[in-house]
């Protein structure tokens, strides 16, 4: 099993570079990071949790920025996006970025996919909120041409362009593995994922148990039958609240039940602004807890 972390990064928190150093020095295999670009001032959406908006979503940066700030000072980690708001960019400079930062880090990247779920947030970067999924397969699929093509063109619904030179070219190849960011949280995941099968190289749920990843697993497997795809090829990760390994109590146990039913990377997900101290404890407990 695979280990990685995810901590909610603010402008008055953590130190990246310190934060990706630890997340190093204790093992982990990755690092991952979300995004929100603004969060309107008024909204009425729900958080999928339950609730209002938790405390530093309004304060994220630039996950991109933040990873190439991890990839200078780190040389083994894994470093993804868990999510990355891809309806909410441009992608043609988006796919310049993502390749930019796999060659950089010597083909390290992961990127987590998702739409979005703020609807205002949607609203206000100019995403049709109904069709973002459409939108983030669109460009998807065009940043893919970018990526793989030395000349690339690709003319879809929501972008469009000539044949162009774009480099460099990802580190990895064809492109970095792109997971389906979406599911969980007691959702409907028959989107999630066909969208898996159709484009991605991975499926990472939110918040979902042993006993239902292994039902949905087995959805996913006929899924890619149907469409002629390897099952074993597509990576599974899971993203999950941290509670277990900070108590203590049960990780082991939880660990092996998703090892069991077929999942490769569990993601330690905190909600709470990452502060100095005491983050850094938090993290050293659960590698305690996971990694020995």
């Amino acid at each position: 099993m695979k280990h990685g972390v995810s901590g909610l990064v603010t402008d008055r928190g953590l130190d990246m570079a310190r934060y990706a150093r630890l997340v190093e020095d204790l093992g982990f295999e990755s690092l991952f990071m979300g995004e929100h670009t603004v969060i309107p001032v008024q909204i009425k959406t729900s958080h999928p949790f339950g609730g209002g908006l938790p405390d530093g979503y309004e304060r994220m940066p630039s996950p991109w920025i933040c990873l190439a700030i991890a990839a200078a000072v780190t040389k083994r980690i894994r470093l993804g996006t868990d999510v990355a708001l891809i309806p909410e960019r441009e992608p043609i400079g988006l796919a310049k970025d993502i390749a930019t930062l796999d060659f950089y880090s010597g083909g390290r990247l992961l990127i987590g996919v998702g739409a979005g779920w703020l609807r205002e947030e949607s609203e206000v970067m100019r995403v049709n909120f109904r069709r973002r999924w459409d939108i983030t397969r669109d460009y998807i699929q065009a940043m893919k041409e970018l990526w793989t093509r030395d000349q690339a063109a690709y003319h879809g619904e929501f972008i469009s362009f000539p044949p162009v030179l774009c480099y460099p070219k990802p580190m990895q190849k064809p492109h970095p593995p792109i997971h389906i960011g979406a599911g969980g949280m007691g959702h409907n995941n028959e989107r999630a994922l066909r969208n898996t099968v159709a484009f991605a190289d991975g499926w990472m749920p939110v918040a979902v148990s042993p006993q239902q990843m292994k039902t949905h697993l087995a959805k996913l497997e006929q899924l890619c039958s149907e469409a002629g795809r390897d099952f074993s090829k597509i990576e599974i990760t899971v993203v999950i609240d941290s509670k277990p390994a900070l108590e203590g109590t049960g990780a082991k146990e939880l660990i092996r039940r998703f090892e069991d039913c077929g999942v490769h990377r569990i993601i330690w997900a905190t909600l709470e602004p990452l502060a100095a101290e005491p983050y850094t404890d938090c993290l050293r407990r659960i590698a305690d807890s996971v990694l020995k």
